[in-house]
């Protein structure tokens, strides 16, 4: 008979609570990177049979719109980056589905969270120039998206280096309410400014002026 010798086993004693390892938060960040640089919905779609241009745009821009509201990663990341490439390679598919993309603009900037604020807003700058009479069509739908912006307008979250570094990010969510507007009055024919200036009177036009 064989007598087992201590210690000879490798599994842990029942009941042994040591703590793993964690992955460090540098490597994380670091992995987070690695999976956004280089990565568009359009390079993705390469190896499937589907051309971005050929997409349902009445089923899934709104989709992707919806994602404004995702805070974690990479959900947040898959739907601004979806929105980005559908709207660039959009054209004339994009106004017909204006109607659909309110409320989850609406939606998104009723969080009132800063960075999902400042995503927002990026897209809208992105939205209005992606096609001809898209900043029209959204005229009349400023009574639901500006009441937030108007909080926010005078709103420098930052101080010190802080506002040098959000600047340089666009992460400063005064300036790109600013820049919005501006992109929004642009784009949106005789009519946008008197409309900006009835939900927010403190804009000033930057074409009249």
């Amino acid at each position: 008979m064989v007598e087992e010798k201590e210690g000879s086993g490798s599994s842990k004693p029942a009941g042994d609570s040591s703590p793993q390892l964690q992955e460090p938060l540098g490597h994380v960040k670091k992995s987070k990177q690695q999976v956004s640089e280089g990565f568009t919905i359009k390079a993705m779609m390469k190896n499937t049979l589907v051309e971005i241009e050929t997409l349902d745009y009445n089923s899934y821009l709104p989709i992707f719109f919806h994602g404004l509201c995702e805070m974690t990663f990479p959900h947040e990341f898959f739907a601004c980056q979806g929105i980005h490439d559908m709207l660039e390679h959009g054209g004339n598919k994009i106004l017909p589905v204006i109607p659909q993309l309110i409320i989850p603009i609406k939606n998104a900037l009723n969080l009132r969270n800063r960075q999902i604020i400042c995503i927002t807003l990026k897209v809208l700058q992105h939205l209005v120039a992606s096609a001809d009479m898209v900043g029209r069509a959204l005229v009349p739908y400023y009574r639901q998206i500006l009441p937030v912006l108007s909080i926010f307008k005078n709103m420098n979250v930052n101080s010190g280096d802080g506002i040098e570094y959000s600047q340089q990010k666009r992460e400063n969510i005064g300036d790109l309410i600013q820049e919005t507007l501006e992109a929004l009055e642009r784009c949106g024919g005789e009519n946008a400014f008197i409309n900006i200036k009835y939900m927010i009177p403190t804009y000033q036009s930057c074409i009249l002026n």
